[in-house]
Order: C-alpha cells, then structure tokens, then sequence
C-alpha cells in the first residue's frame, strides 16, 4: 500500500473510509500523537471510546491476543481501533517465530475485519526483514518524524509551528519560528509546550515576536551550555562531567540538554564563518542571536578548532538518535557524549 506523510493520512481520513491496516513509523511524539488522535476522531464516537479504543504492546501481548481483538465485534461502537506499539519488538524474535508472526498479520490484512482499524506503531523497522516487507505491501505506512539531521528537522518544523500557533488562537512571527524550531531543534512535543506559555504570556496582543523567544524560551538556563563550552575546548572531561551531573540534578533533561548543545555548536560553526572583527549588533543579525549571546559565540568560536566542532555536532546527532531510540540510560548517553566532546 501507499506511504504518506501525517498530512497524507488526514486527507486519506477526511474521505471517510477506514483504512484497514496502519503502520506509524518514527520517533516524532508528537506527530505519533496527532495521528493518533485524528484516527481516534475520525473513527470512534467520543461517547463509545470506553470501548472501541484498544491498547496493545508488541513486546508484552501475544499476537493471537491481537489479532483476536481485532476480529471481535466492539461492545457498544461501530468500529474500533486498535493501536500496537512497540512493534519492532517482532523484530527480535527468533526466525521461526517472526517468521509464524508474518503469517498471522498477513493473512488477517488479506481479509480484515470491517469494524475495526489495526495501527502498528514502531520507532524504525529493518527494511531487509519480512517483517517490514509486510508491512510495506499490506498497510498505510504513515512516517511521523521530520529529519533525522535535527538541523533539517528545525526547518522543516518551521511551518508546523506556525500553524501549532494559530491552533492556540496567535500568530507566531516568522523570525521567531525559525529562532525557536532552531533552538528546539525541530522537536515538535517541546515546540508545541513552549508554544502554550508564549501564547498564554502574549495575552491580548495574540501576537508572539522574537523578543518573547528570547525571553522566555532562551533563558539564562539555555546559555549555561556556553560555559560548558569553555571545558569541552580546554579538553576538561572532569570538570565538563561534573558540570553535567549538576545540570541533570537540577532537573535539565538529556534530550533537551542535547538540544542546547547541538545549537550552540552549530552558532559556533557560523560564528567561524564571520568576517575577521565583526561584533555587535551586526554579528548578532548574521547569528540571529541577542547582542551578548553572538558575542559570546563569536569569542568561544575561537578556541575550537573546526574540525572538533563538526566531529562534536556528529557525536551530538548520534547521541539525540540514542536517546529517541528508548531503551537506554540517559545519564550514561550524556557521560559518554560529553567525554567525547571533551576528548
């Protein structure tokens, strides 16, 4: 079947047909979430939710179990939908086992039952195993994530943004989109929560500008990263750790505490590329940053090397993919990060 994008889907749903067999695949939590929703929505009275909405895990819930539900008239709904997640799970079973488990899913997708819509949720999926062959052939595959480059990920959050703040009832500068989904690095769940304190504090006004970014989503917390930077270009592992271990215990959470650091590795990057003694406000315009921030980026560009900025923005990637990817201690992903990026 047809691979669409979260859009794609809500065109396929506003013509009103259910759509037998769903594979969300991605790591994106809040388009997951918005698909779900719409899914909900569009086929399950709000009345009837009790009982035509029903939760699987592909690691924890025998296939049989699913498929069982699956073909069961709802008590009280006209349709049902059934969401599994974790479906990468299947993945790891042993070759007999996977290879029974295909078997099952196809042969119900071959002749599904009307009242109900099976959507399989999954972070990624292996496209050499049959697993995801089946998938592709047999169901709507819906991709909720942007980019996996966060930097192609914040601009393409850019027009989502815009539209999230019309949905709140405000308008959201263009600049100060692209400022925002730069900071966030494209992360549409953060994107979506800072969205609401920034309209709520616009108030009447409706009208969000960049000054209130900077207020209040680059806040003095966000900059703590910059005196990081000077351990990581000292090469201070010690101290760069223990640095880290207060943000953690202050509450700073790794994903976000990544993000921070991508960022200010990327104005670092563009702050090597200014013309030899620009400062000030013009820095500031070609940085789009405050005035002290691009000043502080244009000093600290000096003392890394361009070659540890660009290996520490792919050691930065890799460790935002690790940390998407569930399953693993985020502390242990932050101590192993920075004593790279110290290194």
């Amino acid at each position: 079947m047809a691979s669409v994008s979260p859009h794609g889907l809500l065109a396929r749903l506003a013509k009103g047909k259910p759509i037998p067999g769903i594979l969300l695949v991605g790591r994106d939590s809040y388009l997951r979430g918005l698909c779900r929703s719409k899914l909900v929505d569009a086929y399950v009275p709000e009345g009837t939710r009790d009982w035509g909405v029903r939760k699987f895990s592909a690691e924890e819930d025998d296939v049989a179990a699913i498929l069982g539900q699956a073909q069961t008239m709802p008590m009280l709904a006209p349709q049902q939908v059934i969401f599994v997640s974790e479906a990468e799970a299947w993945e790891r079973l042993g070759d007999d086992a996977r290879d029974s488990l295909v078997k099952q899913i196809s042969e119900y997708l071959d002749n599904p039952a009307p009242f109900t819509v099976l959507v399989f949720e999954a972070a990624a999926l292996d496209q050499r195993m049959r697993l995801a062959k089946m998938f592709a052939e047999k169901t709507v595959t819906v991709s909720v994530e942007l980019a996996t480059d966060p930097a192609q990920r914040a601009r393409l959050a850019i027009p989502i943004s815009l539209e999230m703040t019309r949905e709140l009832g405000a308008t959201l500068e263009q600049d100060a989109a692209e400022v925002l989904c730069d900071v966030l690095n494209g992360e549409l769940a953060a994107i979506r929560t800072e969205l609401q304190k920034l309209s709520a504090y616009a108030g009447d006004r409706r009208r969000i500008t960049r000054a209130d970014v900077d207020l209040l989503v680059i806040s003095a917390r966000k900059y703590e990263v910059w005196d990081l930077a000077d351990m990581l270009a000292a090469r201070q592992p010690a101290q760069a750790l223990e640095f880290l271990d207060s943000l953690l215990r202050e509450g700073e959470a790794a994903p976000a505490l990544v993000g921070a650091l991508a960022w200010m590795y990327r104005k670092l990057l563009e702050a090597q590329e200014l013309p030899a003694g620009m400062a000030g406000q013009q820095a500031a315009g070609r940085l789009r940053m405050r005035p002290d921030a691009a000043g502080l980026a244009v000093r600290q560009s000096r003392k890394f090397p361009k070659e540890q900025l660009t290996t520490g923005l792919a050691a930065l990637y890799e460790a935002d993919s690790r940390l998407k990817s569930g399953g693993t201690n985020q502390r242990a992903v932050m101590e192993f990060l920075v004593t790279q990026l110290a290194s």
